[in-house]
């Protein structure tokens, strides 16, 4: 249920049997979001001071911050109300403009420079003067503007890192070019030809390179060449762009819920609905394969999801975290302001009232029609999710932001939208959920370092890596419902330890409960999301290992746990669901027989799957 403070309009089960939304709730969450950060605004608007763990960047930078990342929910609805936004919100903007651009204003931005966050903002302030243009920029003072073309022009010859950030330039530099201040086409052009190098199929980019596969791929990567193609008229780009995230969303509609939450999986989180940037693309584009009723119905979902969660907050604010502050899901350059690229999830507003988007009824997501599965070849990733609990899940076979995975936001073996993986420093020293770990000495777990995709196909994905002590680790998942029997093979050295597998980590505000038996271990919450994981081979012992302040969906954690005296083969049944789970009666109904050049895995509806053994799992087809 929305709390009572954050007060929308009554919700329409006409039009939107599914979330109740329309454009007016979108709007009116928008307003309580701009104005919720007004108290914290420099008496000029050019910087939001907003409360909260500070970046490594500092207080002046993360002020601007507030600015640029709020403005550009403000430039969104500004030129969706077509100049019918409240005109104290185009004024409080264009002073913010004035102050941050004015030397002696006591407010002003901090020059442009090599590699620094004012390059992030300077973009998402040339996208929203872009975007807002005849009610803002081509009202501006002369001077102004003047001022403002100085500032944003300082881009030219500055150097950015080698990912996502190389589109900053190029947006910056064609809004720039658009109002006749310096550029260069070089530049502008530089980190378009560059994702071209990331660019790995399906609609996915990698951010950067490696195997950096996560949010960013949408509201990075297809977000701003696309919104370059509208500065700049290139309808050859835009054509191959639009094609992509065609391509990009056939798959990435399947990572939410079907109560809207997103899979909790990769960097920056704390930006929350930011993740539906691409969802809006796709209609703003015509490069979409979702129905308007769908695209609705999800934007609306997770944006509702997070209301009724309580974000934003009591003040009207977003915070460092997830449902709440929970500082191990984000990164050191993230700022109390940070949060707001949330801001490129409300996109839509620049849909006109009268698209179908906004006039069609809500039509259902894949996952409320029936079971779903999507494999994602070029990312690795194979997603399951089931009707009967709306649960999304995502098995990481090709995700690992550099070698060793630095963050076990992308170093877990699966994800999904019901849990996080246990991030807190204490947590991830003992790395337990979704992770089959060869303990050392003290306990001290190995980790899944650079990952070596094999396969990802229907309803089967594998992958291998190398421990630090020598060992090769090799991992098939294949998927039935709601779930996973996950197939590893320890070969080479064994790092001297016993081997562990853990599952999902669910966490709650009380404790889990929890219970374990003869090859099978599960927690449960109170809502009835449970984890179990039943051993089908190889393994002796079962537990469950509780943690706390580890979580970012409750204070409270417990992961279910299987070991074995020794490495070598084992098979695994490891289960999410929202139904009643009985694992005892599952490791009787699943069986696994092992033979020298496979694993046949029997279920109980009389289908079966045959996983090679190590030495053949490469030549499962991609």
């Amino acid at each position: 249920m929305t709390p009572p403070y954050l007060s929308l309009p009554p919700t329409d089960r006409v039009l939107s049997p599914r979330t109740g939304w329309t454009r007016a709730h979108w709007e009116s969450f928008t307003d309580h979001l701009l104005d919720s950060v007004v108290p914290y605004a420099s008496p000029g608007f050019a910087q939001y001071r907003l409360p909260g763990r500070a970046s490594w960047s500092g207080v002046t930078l993360d002020g601007l911050e507030g600015f640029a990342r709020t403005f550009l929910a403000a430039s969104f609805r500004i030129a969706g109300a077509e100049g019918r936004a409240p005109e104290e919100l185009i004024s409080r903007y264009a002073s913010g403009l004035a102050a941050g651009t004015d030397p002696g204003s006591g407010e002003a931005w901090p020059a442009l420079t090599d590699c620094s966050q004012q390059l992030v903002e300077a973009a998402a302030i040339a996208v929203g003067l872009h975007e807002s243009r005849p009610w803002l920029w081509d009202r501006l003072p002369d001077q102004v503007r003047e001022r403002v073309v100085d500032w944003l022009g300082g881009f030219t010859g500055k150097r950015t890192w080698d990912n996502n950030w190389m589109l900053f330039q190029t947006v910056t530099e064609e809004f720039v070019k658009s109002v006749g201040g310096p550029y260069e086409q070089a530049e502008i052009e530089r980190g378009l030809d560059r994702i071209e190098d990331w660019y790995a199929g399906d609609g996915w980019y990698t951010d950067g390179d490696g195997r950096n596969f996560d949010y960013y791929g949408g509201w990075a990567l297809h977000f701003y060449p696309l919104l370059w193609t509208r500065m700049s008229g290139d309808k050859e780009r835009a054509e191959v762009y639009r094609q992509r995230l065609t391509d990009f969303l056939q798959t990435y509609q399947h990572f939410f819920g079907a109560d809207g939450a997103p899979v909790h999986q990769g960097r920056s989180l704390c930006y929350r609905f930011a993740s539906l940037a691409p969802i809006w693309m796709g209609a703003l584009f015509d490069a979409t394969p979702l129905s308007p009723g769908r695209t609705r119905r999800l934007a609306s979902g997770v944006v509702r999801h997070f209301a009724e969660r309580g974000v934003p907050d009591r003040r009207g604010l977003l915070s460092l975290g997830w449902y709440d502050t929970f500082l191990p899901a984000t990164q050191p350059y993230s700022g109390p302001a940070s949060p707001y690229w949330a801001s490129k999830g409300l996109l839509g507003l620049l849909l006109p009232a009268e698209h179908p988007v906004w006039t069609d009824r809500e039509a259902p997501l894949a996952v409320e029609e029936g079971d779903v599965t999507a494999a994602i070849p070029a990312a690795g990733f194979l997603l399951h999710g089931t009707r009967h609990d709306g649960v999304m899940r995502l098995l990481n076979h090709g995700s690992d932001h550099g070698a060793p995975p630095d963050d076990p936001h992308y170093a877990k073996l699966a994800y999904s939208s019901r849990t996080g993986p246990e991030a807190a420093e204490h947590a991830w020293a003992r790395d337990v959920d979704n992770h089959l770990a060869l303990l050392g000495p003290g306990g001290v777990p190995s980790r899944r370092t650079a990952v070596e995709p094999l396969a990802c196909a229907g309803d089967t994905a594998s992958s291998r890596y190398e421990t630090a002590g020598g060992a090769t680790v090799t991992s098939t998942s294949v998927v039935r419902g709601a779930w996973e029997i996950r197939v590893h093979e320890i070969t080479g050295a064994t790092d001297g330890g016993e081997a562990r597998e853990g599952g999902y980590a669910v966490a709650d505000a009380s404790p889990p409960a929890v219970a374990a038996g003869v090859g099978w271990a599960l927690a449960r919450r109170a809502d009835g999301l449970t984890s179990a994981v039943v051993g089908l081979h190889g393994w002796r012992e079962s537990g469950v290992e509780r943690d706390v302040e580890s979580n970012a969906f409750g204070p409270h954690s417990a992961v279910p746990c299987l070991r074995a005296g020794e490495p070598g083969l084992h098979v695994s049944l490891v289960v999410l669901s929202g139904d009643a789970v009985h694992p005892a009666a599952l490791r009787d109904a699943v069986t696994a027989e092992v033979a020298d050049d496979s694993v046949t895995v029997r279920f109980p509806d009389g289908t079966r799957a045959v996983v090679p053994r190590a030495q053949r799992a490469g030549q499962l087809a991609m």
